[in-house]
């Protein structure tokens, strides 16, 4: 075994499952799951939703190895203006989280269709995000920003619809994250309305992230370190799409969101608030320095805090069996590492 194989599998002989509830229900989940590992240069967080199969959750294997066995790359700044994001709830649970929360720019989710769907007592329509747009307004205040993200869930007719309408309910939108899954019809998109349009799962999820840039489909660009393979990585991808840039969270922890606040504070250029604001959406966490944002920014963290409280939040049995045998599974995929175990 040469000596990166044994420090992977040293790193990954230190597995630690976490189960941690959410306050709402988020992207479909009640709970957010995965995996820590510790390394030579500190933690690390391995948590790709439940829905990726194992080749798409290899980058987040990479990214976790990657924070495991480097220091941060070197930062050009030391805090950063992040927003809040308000999930798919009521008009007065998203002005009581808008508030609560000492940002100045609210992400808040959309998708919502004529007629809407019922989802754990909530209307999931346009007029209901609408509503909501016009609470969380009231709540920043003029001067606030909104961005609204519909994860991939319109049609291009649907999102030239809904645009402009959750425009005007929010008097003025910052941007759109994503109205469609694939890139002509982001462009076209683009090209039809007036609100900027910035793509996230277009780069996350794509082979060639560098396509969304060619195609004319975003005016900024959404990256996330776990899903582009690690803080250098998504440092590289960021600088070659020339797009202005919006680092976020994929709903992590202490130890994944330091990776995404080294990502920002090393980025040359960031002129907009960062999607790194979520510690609120968990009802609890695995550090006890989990950082919430003061007067709307967050420090850059030296590195990934310790999990000191990571037995208050330790998943089942089964739960963790699940989380080992996919890791194993992701593992075995490492494109230079034979990992024997």
């Amino acid at each position: 075994m040469n000596p990166a194989d044994r420090t992977i599998t040293e790193i990954l002989a230190t597995t630690k499952v976490f189960a941690i509830p959410l306050h709402d229900e988020f992207r479909g989940i009640t709970v957010r799951e995965g995996i820590l590992m510790q390394g030579p240069a500190g933690w690390a967080e391995f948590a790709p939703f439940t829905d990726y199969d194992d080749h798409a959750c290899l980058p987040w294997l990479q990214a976790a190895l990657d924070t495991a066995q480097n220091p941060w790359p070197a930062m050009h700044r030391t805090s950063i203006e992040v927003n809040t994001t308000v999930a798919v709830v009521s008009p007065d649970r998203a002005a009581e989280l808008v508030a609560a929360s000492g940002c100045r720019t609210a992400k808040v989710k959309v998708g919502g269709l004529d007629g809407g769907v019922l989802r754990r007592g909530i209307v999931n329509s346009l007029d209901a995000d609408a509503e909501r747009l016009a609470a969380v307004r009231d709540a920043l205040g003029p001067a606030g920003k909104i961005r609204i993200d519909a994860n991939a869930g319109w049609s291009v007719d649907e999102a030239v619809r809904a645009i402009p309408l959750l425009d005007a309910a929010a008097h003025g939108l910052e941007y759109v994250e994503q109205p469609c899954a694939g890139l002509d019809d982001m462009a076209t998109v683009r090209r039809s309305v007036g609100v900027p349009i910035a793509a996230d799962e277009s780069i996350r999820r794509a082979e060639d992230p560098m396509r969304v840039v060619l195609a004319g489909a975003a005016d900024l660009a959404v990256v996330k370190v776990a899903p582009l393979g690690g803080v250098r990585q998504a440092l590289r991808i960021a600088e070659a799409t020339g797009l202005p840039i919006v680092v976020s969270s994929a709903v992590d922890t202490a130890v994944g969101l330091a990776a995404g606040l080294a990502l920002a504070g090393a980025l040359p250029e960031l002129d907009f608030a960062c999607g790194l604001g979520t510690a609120s959406l968990l009802a609890g966490d695995v550090s006890s320095a989990r950082q919430m944002p003061t007067d709307g920014r967050l420090p850059v963290p030296a590195a990934a805090p310790q999990p000191d409280r990571l037995a208050e939040f330790e998943a089942g049995r089964d739960r963790t069996a699940y989380w080992l045998a996919r890791l194993q599974r992701v593992a075995a995929l490492l494109p230079a590492a034979r990992i024997n175990r």
